[in-house]
């Protein structure tokens, strides 16, 4: 099949190379020119993937029309703040295929609107097939060929069933669901509790202190999506729970690293300007606790992260009110 990567990060690279192995004809778009100038010069994306040759087979460009041309799978692997803005793009390019199935692999939420990265895309291009793929996935494991499970998830069976054989490998496993939105908000949610895991870290709480955030945390995930209708048990799952340990334990994890970081005394400026790739968390911290307060959804432990971002108390200070607060039961007794 003809498949163009949008996104030429470590996740849309990493993506390309899989894809190309499986025989497929891959185009790799890149917004910044000069970077997709030295992916083309070099054959390797020294950015975001080092060590890792690119094939001449494999199309870079920084033109959308030369990316979209004819293609049959359309792939967004970039930030959250520029989903919306490059779907307009690929709307006004006049070289979308029509039957294309457009595929999300973009772990965030748009932050003013709260919608999941397929239903912006779906309000910029009407009428095409929706997939979202999602799960526990470090872009560099799936590089180096480490056993790897995702889930493509669709209202339309027929097109996560098309992007499951597309994907799967004997080292990448792929499930299908058919709840998108859940798929998509426990991608999106779990890394808040990355943060929450990585102050753990950066204070040296210890085990005891980060199973207990990775527990109470999917909870929270929980409530959230179920607010907004997402199936319970789709957070039990690779979307879910799944996704949420391997953020919280990987040294790959931007956003665990960012926790860490602030854990050790940071200042939260000071961090982000020296990370080459986007810690989505940040800005899903700050719309999810403003979301759950107007909606009244418990969730302390998100609570506590956006204080920390955004507000005046420290990691060691958040901790302490997450452990002094009123005693509960953690299921309901039965009467």
């Amino acid at each position: 099949m003809i498949i163009t990567v949008m996104g030429a990060g470590n996740w849309g690279t990493t993506l390309a190379l899989l894809l190309y192995e499986k025989g497929h004809q891959i185009r790799l778009w890149e917004y910044k020119e000069q970077l997709a100038r030295d992916m083309i010069a070099h054959r390797e994306n020294r950015t975001y993937l080092k060590g890792f040759t690119l094939p001449e087979a494999i199309t870079v460009t920084s033109s959308l029309g030369e990316a979209v041309d004819g293609a049959e799978i359309i792939l967004f692997v970039i930030p959250s703040s520029a989903m919306r803005q490059t779907a307009r793009l690929l709307r006004d390019c006049g070289a979308l295929f029509e039957n294309a199935i457009l595929v999300s692999f973009s772990k965030g939420l748009e932050h003013d609107t709260l919608i999941t990265m397929t239903d912006v895309i779906a309000s910029e291009i009407k009428g095409r097939r929706m997939v979202a793929l999602s799960g526990p996935c470090i872009a560099s494991e799936v590089s180096r060929k480490l056993p790897t499970t995702i889930v493509s998830a669709s209202l339309d069976s027929e097109a996560a069933f098309i992007i499951q054989d597309v994907f799967m490998t004997p080292r990448f496993r792929v499930y299908t669901s058919d709840d998108i939105s859940g798929i998509q908000l426990g991608g999106a949610l779990k890394n808040i509790i990355a943060i929450a895991a990585g102050m753990n870290d950066g204070l040296g709480f210890g085990s005891n202190a980060k199973s207990a955030l990775i527990t109470r945390g999917i909870v929270e995930i929980k409530r959230f999506g179920i607010s907004l209708g997402s199936k319970p048990e789709t957070f039990n799952g690779l979307s879910g729970i799944g996704d949420l340990i391997t953020t919280c334990f990987s040294g790959h994890s931007r956003n665990r690293h960012l926790g860490e970081e602030i854990g050790k005394g940071r200042l939260l400026e000071d961090i982000l300007d020296e990370m080459v790739m986007v810690a989505e968390g940040v800005p899903t911290t700050k719309a999810v606790y403003e979301y759950s307060c107007r909606h009244n959804i418990d969730m302390p432990i998100t609570e506590k992260v956006y204080k920390v971002l955004f507000g005046d108390i420290s990691a060691k200070d958040a901790v302490s009110e997450l452990m002094s607060r009123d005693r509960k039961s953690e299921h309901h007794f039965e009467k």
